[in-house]
């Protein structure tokens, strides 16, 4: 299926999963997609492995959270998710060096919470590598970070339009 760029993310300087300028980091670039989903793409290297050539499991957890997290701004631009619970199933390794894409959207949306799915697809955009359930508590952006929201954050433009992925979400609703 055919997936719509709608919007791109901002990237943080220093977060582990969308930091630019962390060294350590997975330097991820998040698209919003037509029909409300996130996606997310990058690719791991040695510094994020557990065993040889599979990326360590704290970290495709992370990955999942992010999203997840990150998917209720496509509707509520102002609002982060902290986590409260995270269920994560590890279906097949996600290897090092190759492009995943991670998918996450909201499941369930309330006045102070939300719940949502993620997914993340080996290079083939089809192959489930692992998938998740989670549950945030909504915050607003500014009483984390403050009235300057925006101070290290950057858009880090690109010309992607669409993405074609061979994976679909089915939702109940």
């Amino acid at each position: 299926m055919i997936y719509k760029v709608t919007n791109k993310q901002y990237n943080a300087d220093d977060c582990f999963v969308c930091g630019i300028q962390n060294d350590s980091g997975l330097h991820m670039h998040y698209y919003e997609l037509n029909q409300s989903f996130l996606l997310g793409v990058t690719c791991g290297k040695n510094r994020h492995q557990s065993y040889p050539k599979r990326m360590h499991g704290g970290i495709i957890t992370a990955l999942l959270d992010e999203t997840i997290g990150r998917a209720i701004s496509i509707d509520e631009p102002m609002c982060w998710g902290v986590t409260t619970s995270i269920e994560v199933k590890f279906r097949r390794p996600v290897s090092l060096d190759e492009t995943i894409y991670v998918l996450g959207y909201i499941t369930k949306n309330r006045s102070r919470t939300f719940e949502g799915y993620g997914v993340i697809l080996a290079s083939d955009k089809k192959t489930v590598l692992a998938e998740s359930n989670a549950k945030y508590l909504k915050q607003d952006i500014k009483d984390i970070l403050g009235n300057d929201h925006l101070s290290g954050w950057q858009l880090i433009p690109d010309d992607k339009k669409e993405f074609e992925l061979f994976y679909e979400f089915i939702r109940s609703e």
